[in-house]
């Protein structure tokens, strides 16, 4: 029964995924800047204050990768349509080298009889338009910012007076917090430094529209797993259209040697235990979120896999068995 329950909730959540992915995001960025808000109490401000400077902050962040993407995406969308004739070009020197090595060419054939240049103008279209989108969805993600900075102090009050009767969801909603923002502040700092990296490599190699390629990477690390191969791909192609297979390759090579430098040898070492999943319920936890709420859930699998955590396994006492499984870790005696 309660698999079948948790099929039944994914499933509604995933109607309402246009409202529940801006809602989770929201919190989670207001989660990101509440030891602002701490600090700033500390220090005595005006409530007003309280919630002012981290809503602005988070704002202002988001409006600059906002403005990043809408130049950036702009400039791929005129520029998309000039690769027509490489794209084509490729195609007819695919054929010609398996026609050269004996290998049969018929998939090649009819990928050149379909191609048509105007797709790429279409896919350009594709891409404004998911940018209006984008800022569409934003304009409901400040308002919700908004509303749960005005009533974040009054929460944390309500949290600490529910700390007698009900101490063990509270004791896990402040951990979720609190492994939320090691995650989230661990997370910006290397997908920074990896998108500096990307960058630059890209700059050297004469890649065009770095920037938004640094972007991406840097959206991309926080999708487990399967990040660094979203934000690998778009840059990777552009590469192979604009300089051939021998610059492709070479950015292929530069993002594997940053990726493994950063994700693999120093990445670990700072994360720790702050997410506390498997890597298979890592994994897990990317599929179901994606699928319930689109790509918006790929990027939240992780905040979202630990407020299951907290409200299912962690605010019960009973339920160590659990914890061990979805950490991977045996339960300490």
């Amino acid at each position: 029964m309660g698999i079948a329950g948790a099929v039944v909730a994914l499933f509604g959540l995933r109607e309402v995924a246009s409202i529940v992915g801006p809602v989770v995001l929201a919190l989670v960025l207001v989660i990101a800047v509440a030891p602002v808000r701490g600090r700033l109490d500390a220090w005595g401000a005006p409530v007003w204050v309280q919630v002012a400077v981290p809503f602005l902050i988070v704002v202002l962040v988001l409006l600059g990768m906002v403005g990043i993407l809408t130049i950036s995406v702009t400039e791929l969308a005129s520029l998309l349509p000039t690769y027509a004739s490489e794209f084509q070009q490729l195609l007819t020197d695919a054929q010609r080298w398996a026609a050269a090595h004996g290998l049969g060419n018929d998939v090649i054939n009819r990928a050149l009889e379909a191609f048509d240049p105007s797709r790429l103008l279409g896919l350009a279209q594709a891409l404004l338009g998911s940018l209006i989108g984008i800022l569409s969805g934003l304009f409901l993600i400040v308002v919700l910012l908004l509303a749960m900075c005005l009533d974040a102090p009054a929460t944390t009050k309500i949290l600490t007076a529910g700390e007698e009767s009900r101490p063990h969801l509270v004791t896990a909603l402040t951990t979720f917090a609190h492994k939320v923002r090691r995650y989230l502040v661990v997370s910006t700092v290397f997908g920074l430094l990896n998108a500096i990296l990307d960058v630059v490599a890209l700059e050297l190699l004469d890649v065009p529209l770095p920037l938004l390629w640094g972007v991406l990477a840097l959206i991309a690390n926080y999708i487990p797993n399967i990040g660094f191969v979203v934000a690998l791909l778009p840059p990777a192609m552009l590469a192979l259209l604009d300089g051939g297979v021998r610059t492709m390759v070479l950015v292929v090579i530069a993002y594997i040697v940053i990726n493994v430098v950063t994700q693999s040898f120093i990445l670990p070492k700072f994360l720790g235990d702050a997410v506390g999943l498997s890597t298979t319920m890592t994994f897990m936890s990317l599929l179901v979120w994606t699928f319930v709420l689109g790509p918006l859930g790929a990027i939240l699998a992780i905040p979202l896999s630990l407020l299951a955590r907290a409200v299912l396994i962690d605010s019960d006492p009973s339920a160590t068995w659990a914890q061990a499984l979805v950490s991977g870790r045996p339960p300490r005696r």
